[in-house]
């Protein structure tokens, strides 16, 4: 059973023309010690379910580690309404941690592609909670985790252009709205510590943004952890094939990375 990020009269920026509201799909194991969003990619014009959605949930499952998959809205909504979605998502979840038995200080933000740039959103436009909403509201929006595959993330020079495209909407090429979404300018004190992981031959999107992404978390003295693979194309999810197979080591490092850093 989906889970609604907001009752439906009440959800912010919305439009019943543009597609379903925003849910969370849990896919959660008893007894499990942490906890982790996956929002999936597709240049914020579709969400890649098939790869990057329930398929990693279950692999975390399996390795005791509860999961929500998390359906954000995508164009014509545009940031306004795509930001809401995300740090609405990490309160929801940390609201029901009691009811679906994982710590509520054990929250993973993963991310696919342009799902990997809105869970770089939570990472860095976080609250500790709002007195301006309903008692959700009031919920701290900040993960304790970050997880980026091969991210789009900054809106600049190597950005994917589409994504920056969909997500800004008809404000699309205003600068310094674009420079306000380039995680690698926004990274804060209080940024979680990230796993990040990119292919050198993407060409879809540069592997450059994982590497800016890097230097900014670096520059306050944030620990990061980065995964360079050489091969693998854009999209390649879990890595199930030959050409693929190497890179898909990933998603075991991300399973210790969150065994690690929220389970110790």
């Amino acid at each position: 059973m989906k889970i609604s990020l907001w009752e439906q009269d009440k959800i912010p920026f919305y439009n019943p023309d543009w597609g379903d509201a925003p849910t969370l799909t849990p896919m959660t194991v008893k007894g499990a010690k942490s906890c982790v969003i996956i929002a999936p990619g597709g240049a914020y014009v579709g969400r890649c379910h098939d790869r990057e959605g329930e398929p990693i949930a279950e692999y975390f499952n399996q390795n005791g580690i509860s999961a929500f998959v998390l359906d954000y809205r995508v164009a014509p909504y545009d940031y306004h309404a795509i930001r809401e979605d995300v740090l609405r998502a990490v309160r929801v979840v940390r609201r029901e941690a009691d009811t679906y038995g994982y710590p509520k200080d054990k929250i993973a933000m993963l991310g696919f592609s342009a799902g990997g740039h809105l869970a770089s959103i939570a990472l860095t436009q976080f609250d500790y909670g709002r007195d301006d909403g309903d008692e959700t509201d009031k919920i701290s929006s900040r993960p304790d985790l970050g997880i980026l595959c091969y991210p789009v993330l900054t809106l600049g020079e190597y950005t994917h252009a589409d994504s920056r495209r969909n997500l800004l909407g008809r404000d699309w090429e205003n600068e310094a709205l674009a420079e306000r979404f380039s995680a690698e300018k926004a990274v804060r004190e209080d940024t979680p510590p990230c796993f990040l992981f990119h292919t050198a031959e993407d060409s879809c999107v540069p592997v450059q943004n994982t590497l800016l992404f890097a230097n900014a978390l670096m520059a306050k003295k944030i620990p990061v952890e980065m995964h360079i693979f050489p091969y693998g194309w854009h999209g390649l999810g879990k890595g199930v094939d030959a050409y693929t197979k190497h890179a898909g080591q990933w998603i075991d490092l991300a399973v210790s990375y969150i065994h690690d850093y929220l389970e110790k």
